[in-house]
């Protein structure tokens, strides 16, 4: 059997590829030119390949096969490479996996600049994303299914709050819908008489309790995205994050309502992770990071005062219904 290459004549093999010499790959690595040219000169001699071009010409030049052999090294070599930062990753506690929570009613550019750096700045760490809403959030939590979670609060929960930042609920209707074409402000009396669409609990942290339900009719459904759907095409009113639908309102797809019983709220966001657990490196990292990025997003009106913080004990009686 050929013995297989070793990482260092891999590294030797790049090194020339890259830098267009034997002696400029020498400088590279800090090694003698000599020990350059014994290097390729074993490996094309175990693979049975010629890989560089040496004869007529001052510099060696990659044959067709030395540039197919090339990504293959390059692929080897970043493979161990990862393997080596993630052995050093776990020399000083860097997890392996992070298990992450979210509320859908996390702005979506957020999480997305949140993870894009997340991936630069951990490789070697995996992560399991969960899109949930509501209770299902510190849920993930408590149970261990989830590292850290983000996302708001309703009722009591017995986990370590972080407050990153804040969401504000908009009350909005199609333009055609009803409740768009009353005098302002519209009366509790109009509003009870349209249907209203609610995201319900898919956990049983508020089973039986309601938060900013007014109508007498309401349709129950189990995630944010279809109830923005069904809210465009007129089927019922409700509030959605006003970053959800700031297109909509600016293009006229939906309007903003001005009810007697429903103003937008600003109800804060928080990280959480289970008090008997310190988030390691990469969970930590990703708590300052929300909050970095939703200290940038979040923007009140003039004057506009967030809702105070909502702590484990404290029943939400500011909170909305999503």
């Amino acid at each position: 059997m050929q013995p297989n290459p070793t990482l260092d004549q891999l590294q030797i093999f790049v090194a020339v590829a890259d830098s267009g010499s034997f002696s400029a790959a020498g400088r590279k690595l800090n090694r003698a030119q000599s020990v350059i040219s014994y290097g390729i000169a074993n490996l094309e001699a175990q693979l049975g390949l010629k890989l560089f071009e040496r004869e007529g010409t001052r510099e060696p030049h990659l044959t067709e096969i030395g540039r197919s052999m090339l990504e293959d090294a390059r692929r080897m070599i970043g493979v161990l490479q990862r393997m080596r930062s993630r052995v050093d990753g776990h020399h000083h506690g860097l997890e392996a996996e992070v298990a992450l929570s979210v509320d859908a009613t996390l702005p979506s550019p957020v999480l997305v600049r949140v993870l894009k750096a997340f991936e630069t700045q951990f490789p070697t760490v995996m992560l399991r994303l969960h899109i949930g809403s509501l209770g299902l959030i510190p849920d993930h939590v408590v149970n261990g299914q989830a590292d850290l979670g983000i996302g708001g609060l309703l009722g009591e929960v017995d986990v370590h709050l972080v407050r990153i930042g804040f969401m504000s609920m908009v009350p909005a209707a199609a333009p055609g819908h009803p409740l768009a074409l009353l005098p302002k402000p519209v009366k509790i009396e109009d509003v009870r008489e349209h249907t209203q669409l609610v995201v319900t609990d898919q956990s049983e942290r508020t089973k039986g309790r309601d938060y900013g339900v007014f109508a007498y009719r309401t349709w129950r459904l189990s995630d944010m995205r279809t109830k923005h759907t069904l809210m465009r095409e007129g089927l019922g009113w409700g509030g959605l994050p006003r970053w959800l639908i700031a297109d909509d309102l600016a293009t006229g797809r939906l309007v903003e309502l001005d009810l007697e019983p429903y103003e937008e709220v600003s109800s804060p966001l928080f990280a959480m992770h289970r008090n008997d657990r310190s988030p390691k490196p990469a969970a930590a990292w990703l708590i300052e990071r929300f909050k970095s990025e939703l200290g940038c997003f979040n923007e009140f009106k003039p004057g506009e005062m967030p809702a105070a913080p909502l702590v484990p004990g404290e029943r939400a009686k500011d909170a909305v219904e999503l």
